[in-house]
Order: C-alpha cells, then sequence, then structure tokens
C-alpha cells in the first residue's frame, strides 16, 4: 500500500559543536570546556543544516532542547525559537523538538511559544514532547528527574493542560500540581476560566515523543492522547525495534485503535555514507566512542556495568573495552547503518517492508562525533543518492 510506504525523511541534531580529541582516547567528557564564541556557533552550524536540507528533500529537522552544557554537545535552550528563525531562512524544511522537555517548563508557556511559532511558520513546526533524562538540567530548572514517579506525574498533568488550552477556547484545571486560573478577581469577578492567546492554527496538534522503556502505562498514556512515537535504534529484523513497535501497536488497540505495524511511528538510526562499506565504518567508529563516552555516564545506555561506566569516565582516556558496545555490534542490531548509498538504500527497503505502515524514517548524521560541518556533506549525499530513489 503506497499510503504507508516512507515518504519522510528527517534529521535530528541535539546542537552539539565540532571538537577535537574525541573517542576513547580524547579528552575525558568531564574536563571539556567549550568557549562561549565556540558554543554560539550553534545557531549558524544548524542554519546551514537546514539549508542543505531544504534543498534536497528532507521533510522535518528535529532538535533538540539542551541546558548547561558547556561540553559542547547541547547548545539549544529553546527548539521554538530557534526553529522560527530557521523557517524565515527555508522554504518547505519543517522543524521539531526531540525533544521539548516538558517539566521544565510551566505548561502554559510552552503552550503559548508552540501556538506562535505554529502561526508565524504557517504550520512548520511540530510539537515533541519528553520527561527529560539529565538531573543536571531537569532538577536544576526546579522539577523532578531522579524521582521517576513523581517526574511522570508532573508531565502527565501539563501534557493534560497543554491539550485543554490548545482545544478548548475557554478551560479551567484543578490537579495536583496545578490550578488554572487562579483563584484571583479579574475586573471584580471571580475569575472562572482563561483562553490561550494564541492558540494554534492547526488543529489538532501532531504530538511526538520517545519509546524508551516502553511501559503499559507509558503506552496507554501515548494511545490515548493520539501521542506519536519514536523508536531510537534495534531495527534489524526480530529486534529491539519490531518488538516496541508492536507494544505500541498493542497498546493502541487496547484504546479500539486498529493500525498497521509502524503506523503514527517514526524510527531514529545513525548512518554514515561513504563510497565503501570499510571507509564509512571507520569513520563512523570515532563517532559511535564518542557517544558511548558521552551518553553511558547519563545512565541511558542499557547494559553497562558501574564498572564500565567508571571506565568511560577515566581521565586517562577508556583503555579497558571488554564488554563495551561496539560499532559492529550497532550496525548488526540496526542501530546504525554504514555503507554506500546503494547499501543504505537496500537496509531502509528491508526496514520498510518489515514496518508496512511506516511512512516516516530520522537518519541521523554520525551522533556527537561528527562535527556540524561534516553533517551538512553527509546529509547532501544523502539527499543527492537516497531520497529520490524513494521519492519516486
Amino acid at each position: 500500500n503506497e499510503k504507508y510506504m516512507i515518504k519522510y525523511f528527517d534529521t535530528f541534531y541535539g546542537g552539539h559543536v565540532s571538537s577535537d580529541n574525541l573517542g576513547f582516547s580524547g579528552i575525558p567528557v568531564d574536563l571539556r570546556r567549550e568557549p562561549d564564541h565556540h558554543l554560539a556557533q550553534i545557531f549558524d552550524y544548524t542554519l546551514e543544516i537546514a539549508k542543505i536540507m531544504d534543498s534536497t528533500g528532507f521533510d522535518t529537522l528535529w532538535l533538540s532542547e539542551h541546558h548547561f552544557q558547556r561540553e559542547g554537545f547541547g547548545g539549544i535552550p529553546n527548539t521554538l525559537l530557534l526553529s522560527i528563525y530557521l523557517a524565515q531562512q527555508t522554504k518547505d524544511l519543517n522543524f521539531g523538538g526531540w525533544f521539548n522537555i516538558v517539566p521544565i517548563w510551566h505548561p502554559l508557556r510552552l503552550a503559548e511559544d508552540f501556538a506562535s511559532a505554529d502561526i508565524i511558520t504557517k504550520g512548520r513546526i511540530k510539537f515533541g514532547i519528553g520527561r527529560g533524562y539529565i538531573a543536571r538540567e531537569v532538577e536544576t530548572l526546579g522539577s523532578p528527574l531522579l524521582d521517576k514517579e513523581a517526574n511522570r506525574e508532573l508531565f502527565e498533568e501539563q501534557f493534560e493542560i497543554i491539550l485543554k488550552s490548545w482545544n478548548t477556547s475557554g478551560f479551567s484545571h484543578k490537579g495536583k500540581h496545578y490550578q488554572i486560573p487562579a483563584p484571583v478577581p479579574h475586573r471584580h469577578e471571580p475569575l472562572t476560566d482563561i483562553t490561550l492567546v494564541p492558540r494554534p492554527i492547526n488543529l489538532p496538534v501532531e504530538c511526538w515523543q520517545p519509546i524508551q522503556g516502553g511501559s503499559e502505562g507509558a503506552l496507554n498514556f501515548m494511545a490515548l492522547h493520539n501521542i506519536k512515537g519514536v523508536i531510537a535504534g534495534g531495527t534489524a529484523k526480530g529486534g529491539s525495534a519490531e518488538k516496541t513497535a508492536g507494544k505500541y501497536q498493542e497498546a493502541l488497540s487496547r484504546k479500539g485503535k486498529t493500525t498497521i505495524l509502524g503506523e503514527n511511528l517514526a524510527l531514529a538510526v545513525n548512518f554514515y555514507i561513504d563510497d565503501s562499506m570499510a571507509k564509512a565504518e571507520k569513520k563512523a567508529k570515532l563517532a559511535f566512542e564518542e557517544s558511548l563516552t558521552v551518553l553511558g555516564p547519563l545512565g541511558i545506555i542499557p547494559g553497562l556495568t558501574s564498572e564500565q561506566i567508571s571506565e568511560l569516565k577515566n581521565i586517562k582516556g577508556v583503555t579497558n573495552t571488554d564488554g563495551l558496545p561496539t560499532l559492529k555490534n550497532a550496525i548488526k542490531e540496526g542501530s546504525w547503518i554504514c555503507g554506500t548509498p546503494e547499501h543504505i538504500i537496500e537496509k531502509i527497503k528491508d526496514i520498510e517492508n518489515r514496518f508496512p505502515g511506516l511512512e516516516r524514517i530520522s537518519m541521523g548524521a554520525g551522533h556527537l562525533g561528527i562535527g556540524p560541518k561534516s553533517i551538512v556533506e553527509i546529509l547532501s549525499h544523502f539527499g543527492e543518492k537516497v531520497i529520490p530513489v524513494f521519492k519516486t
């Protein structure tokens, strides 16, 4: 069914700057301090990426909200603000947040900002929501993260408020964390409801959320509110992506919604494209190592022992790699695709066949170890050689 063939190619850019001395033998993450002028270049880098995507047939550039990233890994504190700027410099490309960290916002401020962006860009902004995963960011900005249940509870109430504010012309809310409106008089009369100004023009708003642990409760929440899911990695046959997509499909079914596997989902995979498999893997290896040293100690790579995490933080560099994930394993699992355009096309077509409802795939150009200027070249190559095959 052509309706469900992959037709939207995206990329994710978390807002990292170019750096030297990366990977296992590079400068340890905790010792890095990028100068202010270097961190500020992130906005120019993002514009270059957006322009090449706009000219080569990509659909959406997804940006990541981060705070206090002095190491140079996430320099975009407000994805909506940046997206408005980028939309003025491009013609067709869409933008979105993977993900706006809802717990560190007041829900009405986030709802207002998105509505404003929706109107200003004439519908070119997508809404992505997440609970956060870095304590330095979430807890410093006044919300719980280490207490997972408190984080989930706050997040769900905030999202309920956001939906009410968008979908009703006047609303009120009374929950554990928020009473809206405040119990105050307005023009000498009791205030009983408020209206969000402005409200989005393009309703209902398309919402995206990462599926990580894939708990039944989290998936039921997504299915209840028609939230679309993002699954990262594991795209090989029989891998984690298929299992997670199946669990999401079951959650939708419990809410009376019949779907085809992959429908209302996006798969995210890292890739490196070159004129041979060997060249692509060699260049991707550093990016893989860099991502591991950055993300491993944050607790979001499953299966790492405390000893392995300590080794990834070794100020003398990573020397004992026993048991650590490898690029070859990531390629086997389908979290990375490395090779020629023809090889990448073959792998994407295989994904397309196994996820018949899938319309959207996000191709991450090398992750943290690849500088933004190289990302532009990689995306250009992909846009010229791979996307046209699927567009036709």
